[in-house]
């Protein structure tokens, strides 16, 4: 549910636009930015948010964008939902904050006791909370170091774990995200991934091809933690094969290596399930979550079986603003919403509807290669037609098009040739339609 006043017209299927895009507020407003902000902090689209509500954004000009990112998987439940707007404003007359390292509180231990029930699996678990998912990220590896005694960390081939200097490390994408900012951490090291469309390979083919690169580039003896996101995010919506990620941890189990899941993108019901995890039958040592968990708020966590959870001494996790009193009430009300809203069937709803339309996209547009994804969270490859070669450029224009009509659109992929899908589990199939149609007609005009 969301907040009351923002919005008259929810339920409406088509954006709104009052003005060119961008208006000549958003222009403005882009103006003072650039003196201000620096280059490096980008925007997809210069158009300046003033309110939002459900699957709407509405920008300074009065322009409503049918949002299709939700802030890249942030908003999952929907902008400015009434039960986490309402908690965090209830904590906010409370305690903003005390620190929970110094001086301790119960909503920090309940969102604990509601992770380790939702987490895969049925071992005792321990979360500590940070602020971001790259936050997570680095905390995950800090552990599984600590936990093993070895240095050495796995991360996949197209892979996107975040923006700090440990996370730039572990990313398959240089530029820009890495670029110039070196020297990065060591004892990292990328492996291939399962990525069907284009390696042709199986679960069972893929995993083998991964383990030989652990064992023989890295060394079993050396290696703290192999990180996976279950579907990749930023690297395209990369669905592995069947098998490949319970083959791979299950060598991890066998070896002593911290199997690390990354599902600040996956998780929370993005795919119809807490944790997309469970899609794959795959029960991970470490589950990191950031993104949807709070409705908008900054949070993050990483949670994990109790013996490996542990092993850091006391004062050796923590942050002054991990697991904040505010974040923390929006992350609790999250859990409720899941917990008695119709939003898991959403999420499957959605998947089904937007599915369908793309491999609509693909049967009439020969750059459409692949169609993939799981739940709300759904993808198209383009390719140049009849191989699997990436069609660079594309994917921007396709965005750029869409809008200029209204539709919030991201793209991804090693390559910038993928459109992915987040959108709230709010979007109606009828919204939904409206975007494929303007995406229809970019992709004729790519022709």
């Amino acid at each position: 549910m969301s907040a009351p006043g923002l919005f008259s017209d929810i339920a409406l299927s088509t954006p709104r636009l009052r003005t060119e895009v961008p208006g000549p507020r958003s222009r403005a407003l882009h103006e003072r930015r650039q003196r201000v902000v620096p280059r490096g902090v980008g925007s997809v689209l210069p158009v300046y948010i003033e309110h939002a509500d459900g699957p709407w954004v509405t920008d300074v000009d009065g322009n409503r964008f049918l949002d299709l990112g939700s802030g890249i998987g942030v908003t999952t439940i929907g902008h400015t939902n009434l039960a986490a707007v309402t908690a965090a404003a209830e904590q906010l007359d409370r305690v903003t904050h005390t620190l929970f390292t110094v001086t301790p509180y119960e909503g920090y231990v309940r969102l604990a006791e509601l992770l380790a029930e939702k987490v895969p699996g049925t071992h005792e678990t321990r979360t500590a909370f940070a602020n971001s998912g790259a936050e997570a990220v680095e905390n995950a590896v800090k552990i599984a170091r600590r936990h093993t005694g070895r240095r050495a960390v796995a991360a996949l081939d197209h892979a996107f774990h975040g923006r700090t200097n440990l996370a730039l490390a572990m990313n398959h994408k240089a530029a820009p995200y890495g670029t110039g900012f070196g020297p990065f951490a060591p004892d990292i090291h990328r492996v291939p991934n399962s990525y069907p469309y284009r390696d042709g390979l199986d679960g069972t083919e893929a995993a083998a091809r991964t383990i030989a690169h652990l064992e023989q580039r890295i060394g079993v003896q050396d290696l703290a933690a192999v990180i996976a996101e279950p579907v990749q995010g930023e690297g395209g919506f990369v669905v592995p094969a069947a098998g490949y990620l319970p083959t791979l941890q299950e060598w991890c189990t066998r070896n002593g290596v911290v199997f690390i899941a990354d599902e600040i993108q996956t998780g929370l019901g993005r795919t119809g399930t807490w944790f997309a995890s469970t899609h794959f039958d795959l029960v991970p040592d470490l589950v990191l979550t950031a993104k949807g968990i709070a409705g908008g708020l900054p949070l993050a966590g990483v949670t994990g079986r109790a013996e490996i959870m542990d092993a850091p001494d006391p004062g050796g996790l923590g942050g002054t603003f991990g697991g904040n009193p505010v974040s923390i009430a929006a992350a609790l009300a999250v859990f409720d919403e899941l917990e008695h809203g119709t939003f898991f069937a959403d999420a499957r709803r959605i998947g089904a509807h937007l599915s369908a339309r793309l491999e609509g996209l693909r049967a009439r547009h020969a750059v459409v290669g692949d169609v993939r994804g799981i739940g709300a969270m759904q993808a198209f490859e383009l390719s140049t037609p009849g191989t699997t070669r990436p069609l660079a450029g594309a994917a921007s224009m396709v965005a750029e098009f869409a809008a200029q009509r209204g539709i919030l659109l991201l793209t991804a992929g090693s390559d910038g040739n993928v459109i992915r899908f987040l959108p709230t589990l709010t979007t109606t199939d009828e919204q939904l339609d409206v975007a494929v149609d303007v995406i229809d007609e970019a992709l004729s005009a790519l022709r």
